[in-house]
C-alpha cells in the first residue's frame, strides 16, 4: 500500500483535518466492538494501524476524547468526523478506514472482537475472527457465521 518515500494521505469529511504517514501499516483490521461502533455510529470500525513516529497530523487539529484510561479517541470538531484511535499500551496510530484519501489502496486482514459483532451484520470474507484481540489468540473461524 505505502512506498516508503511517498506519504499515504487522508482527511475528515470538510476537510479541516488533514493527516500523512509513511511506510506499509503495521496491521489492518475490522472491529466489531461496541466502543467502536458507538464512535463511528456504524456497525463495524476498520482501521489502518500505523506507526506512531509515521504519522502527523498536517492541518488542524483533531477534538480528543478519552474514551477509557488508555484509550483516546479524536474526531474533527467542525464536521465530527472520527480520526484516530490510539491506545497508550502501544506505539501505534489506528486510522479509520474511511478517512485515507485512497480507502480503496488497503485491505484488512482479520477481525477483533467478533464475540461482540451485531448478529444482523455480516462481512462476506474468508478473513479469520478472533473473539477479542489477535495477539496470542487462535482465531474462533474463519469467515462468515455458518447459516442457522
Amino acid at each position: 500500500m505505502a512506498d516508503e518515500d511517498k506519504p499515504v494521505t487522508g482527511r475528515c469529511l470538510c476537510g479541516d483535518i488533514r493527516y500523512a504517514y509513511r511506510g506499509a501499516p503495521l496491521k489492518i483490521l475490522h472491529c466489531h466492538c461496541e466502543s467502536c461502533r458507538r464512535h463511528t455510529s456504524s456497525p463495524v470500525a476498520t482501521f489502518v494501524c500505523v506507526d506512531r513516529a509515521r504519522f502527523r497530523f498536517t492541518q488542524g487539529a483533531p477534538v480528543a476524547y478519552q474514551s477509557s484510561s488508555h484509550v483516546t479517541r479524536t474526531h474533527c470538531g467542525r464536521c465530527g468526523s472520527p480520526t484516530t484511535y490510539v491506545s497508550d499500551r502501544d506505539a501505534q496510530v489506528d486510522l479509520y478506514i474511511g478517512t485515507l484519501d485512497d480507502p480503496a489502496a488497503a485491505a484488512p486482514t482479520y477481525h477483533v472482537h467478533a464475540e461482540e459483532q451485531l448478529p444482523w451484520f455480516e462481512i462476506v470474507d474468508m478473513l479469520p475472527r478472533y473473539a477479542r484481540g489477535k495477539t496470542g489468540n487462535e482465531p474462533m473461524r474463519h469467515g462468515p457465521k455458518p447459516i442457522s
